[in-house]
């Protein structure tokens, strides 16, 4: 996997349209009942960077990036403005927004994970690109302190503990979080004239697996 661990300019992916995808492949059967069944997982995002240009800079910065990443070939950092953080838009992360582990006495290594509640159906979303300096822990309601309790690698998402945490124990944890991503096209098509006149070009970005 070719990634640069990098972030798509935060300033041009605000105003960006996109969010999740799944994939269900749907068999109608002669009685008129269906059968639903999904190969994935895990959800992936899909975005337009084009709709966040807002000036000819803006193209100058995007040719660059894109140039920088060789197209299609390597991944990168994007901050999705509708879902970067552990805690609700309007709350401050903080380290008991989400139950990543319970504690067994033994393990001390822990996947930083996000879940998304509906009722009684609930989806855990692995988060394998945090932010530097974001992630807070807490074990059993307590809150530790990196670089003393704990340690984190925000290139794969996964937290160290100091020492295993007690049998039944919530590990827990706040952190904001970047998308992986690449860009879904070999070629950035630009017309100045058109993007004065207000048209903007087509930038896909879509969610890679890492």
């Amino acid at each position: 996997m070719h990634f640069h661990d990098v972030r798509f300019p935060a300033s041009l992916s605000f105003g960006a349209v996109g969010g999740p995808e799944r994939r269900t492949d749907i068999v109608t059967l002669a009685n008129g009942f269906e059968e639903r069944n999904t190969p994935w997982a895990h959800s992936r995002r899909r975005y337009d960077a084009g709709l966040g240009l807002r000036s000819l800079d803006d193209i100058e910065t995007l040719i660059a990036f894109f140039e920088a990443r060789g197209g299609q070939m390597n991944g990168f950092r994007w901050k999705d403005w509708a879902d970067y953080k552990s805690a609700a838009p309007s709350a401050k992360v903080a380290h008991g927004d989400q139950v990543i582990a319970t504690g067994d006495g033994d393990r001390v290594t822990f996947p930083l994970m996000k879940t998304y509640r509906s009722g009684a159906q609930s989806y855990a979303r692995p988060i394998k690109k945090p932010v530097l300096g974001t992630v807070v822990i807490g074990v059993a309601g307590t809150e530790l302190h990196e670089g003393v309790h704990f340690s984190v690698d925000t290139t794969t998402g996964m937290v160290t503990l100091a020492e295993p945490p007690n049998v039944g124990a919530d590990v827990t944890a706040g952190f904001e979080f970047d998308v992986p991503v690449r860009f879904d096209t070999d070629h950035i098509h630009a017309n100045v004239a058109s993007f004065q006149a207000g048209e903007v070009p087509d930038v896909p970005v879509l969610e890679v697996r890492v």
